[in-house]
């Protein structure tokens, strides 16, 4: 059992970033439905070594520098995975006029207009809220934002269907996500926010996170039919951005 869930989290571990951890052998059919669990846990790490790089170089370097490495760290360990799926589902919302005309757009390698537009203001508006925000505080945003945007993304596989053809990114689980697993993820989404925030800013910036979350599944709901890889890419994304901004205004104020 130990050694079935080890498995499970390094074959996560490898799909959401390019942490070298060599080669995980025998996929299971139902991988996306098997590791997803610690998906959320993997967003935490992934939060925690992007913090680390701000906090460290903010001893080092003056603003904005911590902070632009910091989310440049996030982008190098995940190799844009998320980046590259915001950017397709923008461009595919933004110029697919039908759901095929949708779904051949996510699967172009270029990146059009509304792609760049959408990653450049994305990481503008994280990069402005970490900028209100004590190093401290940012690590802290970071890791409970991480965690929360891939656990806003399981919920999708959970409560959409794939709209895919299975060429994509991600292909239809085998099977869907068992109840034990999907509070797992919860658990593992929702807990480092509690740990490392104060729960009333953690509640609020998750709020307005996960409801940003939903209406883009939404969305892909109606235009698509379900999600694919990249849609899971742009929630992440989205839940990412709206996490910062509000935890940027709850923490800093306004002033």
């Amino acid at each position: 059992m130990i050694a079935r869930e080890a498995r499970l989290f390094l074959i996560a571990l490898q799909f959401l970033t390019r942490i070298p951890i060599g080669t995980v052998e025998a996929w299971p059919s139902d991988w996306l439905a098997r590791a997803a669990k610690y998906m959320p846990l993997v967003g935490a790490l992934i939060g925690a070594i992007a913090g680390a790089a701000l906090l460290a170089t903010a001893l080092i370097f003056p603003e904005p520098l911590p902070v632009v490495i910091g989310l440049a760290t996030a982008i190098v360990l995940t190799g844009a995975l998320h980046e590259d799926g915001l950017a397709d589902t923008v461009d595919a919302f933004g110029g697919g006029k039908t759901r095929d005309r949708c779904l051949e757009i996510m699967k172009d390698s270029r990146i059009g207009t509304y792609g760049t537009i959408a990653l450049i203001v994305a990481l503008a508006l994280k990069g402005a809220a970490l900028l209100t925000l004590d190093p401290l505080s940012a690590v802290c945003v970071f890791i409970a934002a991480h965690a929360g945007a891939r656990l806003a993304a399981v919920l999708t596989i959970w409560a959409l269907s794939y709209a895919g053809d299975g060429s994509a990114k991600v292909s239809r689980p085998a099977s869907e996500l068992t109840l034990p697993e999907l509070t797992t993820a919860i658990v593992f989404g929702l807990m480092p926010g509690f740990l490392v925030l104060k729960p009333a800013i953690f509640l609020i910036s998750a709020a307005f996170a996960f409801i940003a979350a939903a209406s883009m599944a939404l969305m892909a709901k109606r235009r698509i039919g379900g999600y694919t890889g990249d849609v899971l890419g742009a929630i992440e994304q989205v839940y990412e951005t709206t996490f910062f901004i509000f935890a940027a205004a709850v923490i800093a104020g306004p002033g």
